[in-house]
């Protein structure tokens, strides 16, 4: 091969190289290109995203708690402040798009301690005009001795993930029935028709508490994924979510004005929140129960104080306006399942893990009974009827006390796993019962 061939052969291999490296290169910029034109869109949307937004101005309060046992402290100055009220989400719950945010306290106005006030005068006006009658129409002793089971309803949840976990029953139309399940929905239903109306998808983990407003087709519900819910159950939507505490829920429970939600959790904290805005007016650490979680929450039925079990064994009572605990209640010797106000406000109803149910008296601060259950019986839920003539336990079975007499008139064992909920229809013409077979079952005169 002569000079001039070999040269042209050293220049053809050397555009071969240079086209090699040429469509490497524009490929490169092809990618980049592409990456370029996908992040531009992504900022885009993000910056659509974020303009419709609507920015909350919120003031901290610090709530500080000096927990003592005795009578409450002078009542503390209120803190008002102005909050955006959180926007209402009108459309199916299958993707959580509610108003979410990491609340603040900003204290109780006047206004809302008025509030209080005046709605425990008269729920105390109207328990002294009722005196010691029974309601008229209240199912007899006698006639529920002979309950037994008219239906059994196990459709309701997932099969896949079985068991429902709480229930409660609208105060208004005591044929409308919530419940909360480990398939992370709240469900209602209509034991009259025999369907269910909503199911409420939102919570990223079980339901643990449900409460139905007693007057309007509101529910409230709670879960360890750490919010509560608020939904409108005629649109099956979710409202609100309030992002309160930084463990999970333990106990809910709602005002008798219908305006406020008590709710406690993991992190030994509870916290009283204004569900007609979304504020949380206080937010206090139970600081006296060291390491200890809260495990229940229940407001006395005049609103002005609640109780909160622990998991170490106690039960505490508190002064809401003045953020005190006011007297506590040893006696049980495990972690409480459960605690109960009876109507009258005189008593309180508390269970824990020892088979044990205790009865208070508020007025006295002692325990005046103790109800010792078979070693193994486990309690998960305690409600008094109404009118505070008949409690209701659930748990290992369904087990109905009258109160004052203390003895069971009636126990029912149909479930077939352990009883988590149990309440009373209007003046207790039925009884529903929930239960981790998935069933919930209703209980009356045949």
């Amino acid at each position: 091969m002569g000079f001039d061939d070999a040269t042209y052969v050293m220049l053809r291999q050397q555009l071969q190289t240079a086209r090699q490296e040429l469509s490497h290169s524009l490929y490169q910029h092809d990618a980049a290109c592409r990456v370029i034109a996908r992040l531009t869109k992504e900022a885009a949307a993000a910056r659509e995203a974020l303009s419709t937004l609507k920015p909350q101005s919120i003031a901290a309060g610090v709530a500080t708690l000096k927990p003592v046992v005795g009578v409450p402290a002078n009542q503390q100055p209120s803190n008002p402040v102005a909050i955006v009220h959180p926007t209402p989400i009108n459309k199916p719950s299958t993707i959580d798009e509610t108003p979410s945010t990491e609340l603040e306290e900003v204290g109780m106005s006047d206004d809302v301690v008025r509030k209080l006030q005046d709605k425990a005068t008269v729920l105390t006006a109207d328990r002294k005009k009722r005196g010691k009658s029974i309601p008229e129409g209240l199912v007899s002793t006698e006639t529920l001795k002979y309950y037994s089971l008219i239906s059994s309803h196990a459709g309701l949840h997932s099969a896949s993930l079985p068991g429902i976990l709480s229930l409660d029953i609208h105060l208004a139309d005591t044929s409308k029935i919530l419940t909360g399940g480990l398939d992370k929905n709240a469900v209602v239903f209509n034991r009259e028709t025999e369907q269910v109306i909503a199911v409420l998808k939102g919570h990223t983990k079980k339901v643990t508490n449900v409460i139905y407003h007693p007057y309007e087709d509101i529910a409230f519900t709670a879960s360890p994924d750490r919010t509560v819910r608020i939904w409108s159950i005629n649109s099956e939507s979710c409202t609100q979510t309030l992002r309160i505490h930084q463990a999970p829920t333990t106990g809910l429970s709602l005002h008798a004005t219908g305006d406020f939600i008590l709710s406690c959790a993991e992190d030994r904290s509870w916290a009283f929140t204004d569900v007609t805005t979304g504020q949380l007016l206080v937010h206090v650490r139970d600081t006296a129960s060291s390491t200890s979680p809260l495990t229940c929450a229940q407001f006395h039925p005049d609103g002005l104080i609640f109780g909160t079990g622990t998991g170490d064994a106690m039960i505490k009572i508190w002064d809401l306006k003045e953020k005190d605990n006011v007297a506590n209640f040893p006696g049980h010797s495990g972690p409480i399942a459960d605690i109960a106000f009876s109507e009258n406000g005189y008593y309180l109803a508390t269970a824990a893990d020892d088979s044990v149910i205790k009865l208070w008296d508020l007025r006295k601060l002692r325990n005046f009974k103790t109800i010792q259950l078979d070693g193994s019986y486990e309690v998960k839920s305690l409600k008094f009827d109404q009118s505070g003539s008949y409690l209701a336990v659930a748990g290992s079975d369904v087990r109905i006390y009258l109160c004052k007499q203390w003895v069971d008139l009636k126990i029912f064992d149909d479930h077939t796993a352990m009883t988590t909920a149990v309440g009373f229809g209007h003046n207790a013409s039925y009884i529903a019962s929930a239960s981790m077979d998935r069933t919930i079952k209703f209980y009356a005169q045949n």
